[in-house]
């Protein structure tokens, strides 16, 4: 992307319990829920006209830093989350037991 269109940026909207990224018109989501020092990870949803785009990873990257940042551990219900750690060792120490 050119200077004056940068990379967007995930975004995190706590109050919701999600992550988003908007990009050419749609929206791709991260949605969890907090209970304590766990987040459970539910849903990754990334719209067709996105995929294939490292879309769903940038997501998952940002939801899994942010557990790191906050010391949580993590249930991942969702089966691209749980997919992703599998793939990436450095979030495996992330899992609730």
């Amino acid at each position: 992307m050119s200077e004056n269109n940068p990379k967007p940026e995930v975004q995190h909207h706590p109050q919701d319990g999600r992550f988003s990224l908007g990009l050419e018109g749609n929206t791709a989501v991260l949605e969890y829920h907090r209970d304590d020092n766990i987040i459970t990870f539910t849903h990754t949803g990334v719209p067709t006209e996105l995929e294939g785009r490292g879309i769903g990873s940038r997501l998952a990257r940002a939801g899994l830093d942010y557990a790191r940042e906050q010391q949580l551990k993590v249930q991942a219900v969702c089966w691209f989350i749980a997919g992703y750690i599998e793939k990436h060792p450095e979030y495996q120490s992330l899992l609730d037991s």
